[in-house]
């Protein structure tokens, strides 16, 4: 049951949660140019602790997602081996283990930092609402999902009470609401006609409109990355960060391929752990973009 209850919490989608990191990613390079490492250190802990918290909330979402959903579970292909839905875990249990992790989890968020407890319980009304209702609403759906993304990102700065470029903002925002987009997609594309009783708004959608939508937010995205490089504030003003451009064009266009491609884009957080191409552009990004950051500001 202890495994049952881990798998669950659905561990490998916590790598979504590495988005707190982002505010100490193009903060702290400043710190570390100037020497000061115990600002370094200071920043690298709350980061830390902001993710661990984030960790414990996503993972009491994920189970009441499951409990609410367990029905329609068991008659996905994939879907029915979860552990809640195949039984592993009981349902009493499921529910007592999502109040466990989601209360104390919330009172440590407030103790830590306010604002980033403010952040947390916002994040965590808005997955219950999309658990309860917006999961069911065209274009909602991955509205929300776009925002939990974006609620992520804004925690990260909180817990180290740091601004962020609104580019930052958008470029996450628009980057999740592809991901969501392209989940959609390939659960459609997967469930054919037996879509309805898989998710009830996969009737709402179709594959064309979905490639339509795609269409749209895909250069969107990069063209919000490529303004931030050379207008966000906190860049150098020699347009260096430019350079990491071609990075995002190739992890955007490999993204694509793999959701028309293959049947990955029904777990985007497999294909960021499995897809070693995607990795290398994202790793090359992380890189360039310190190197950038550190050297050049």
């Amino acid at each position: 049951m202890a495994r049952a209850l881990v798998l669950a919490l659905r561990p490998k989608q916590w790598t979504k949660n590495l988005l707190v990191f982002f505010a100490l990613f193009f903060t702290v390079g400043e710190d570390w140019k100037l020497g000061d490492l115990d600002a370094v250190v200071t920043q690298v802990s709350k980061s830390a602790t902001a993710f661990v918290l984030f960790c414990a909330i996503t993972g009491a979402v994920y189970l009441v997602n499951d409990l609410l959903d367990v029905e329609r579970d068991r008659a996905h292909p994939t879907k029915r081996g979860r552990p809640i839905a195949s039984g592993a875990l009981p349902v009493t249990v499921a529910w007592i283990a999502a109040a466990l992790l989601a209360a104390p989890a919330l009172a440590l968020s407030f103790l830590f930092e306010p604002l980033f407890g403010g952040v947390i319980l916002g994040y965590l009304a808005l997955m219950l609402a999309y658990s309860y209702a917006l999961k069911n609403m065209v274009l909602l759906d991955v509205f929300s999902i776009s925002a939990g993304f974006i609620l992520r990102a804004v925690a990260g700065a909180a817990a180290l009470h740091v601004p962020i470029s609104p580019w930052l903002y958008t470029c996450t925002g628009l980057g999740a609401l592809l991901i969501a987009l392209g989940k959609r997609r390939s659960e459609l594309a997967q469930a054919g006609d037996g879509a309805g009783g898989q998710r009830d708004i996969l009737e709402r959608y179709t594959v064309s409109l979905l490639d339509q939508l795609i269409a749209v937010v895909a250069p969107s995205t990069l063209l919000a990355y490529t303004l931030y490089t050379f207008t966000a504030p906190n860049v150098p003003e020699d347009h260096t960060m430019m350079l990491t451009i071609p990075f995002v064009v190739y992890g955007l266009f490999r993204y694509m391929y793999l959701v028309h491609n293959t049947d990955m884009g029904e777990r985007p957080e497999e294909i960021l752990i499995t897809d070693v191409p995607l990795m290398v552009s994202i790793l090359l990004w992380l890189a360039s973009a310190a190197t950038v950051l550190v050297v050049f500001r």
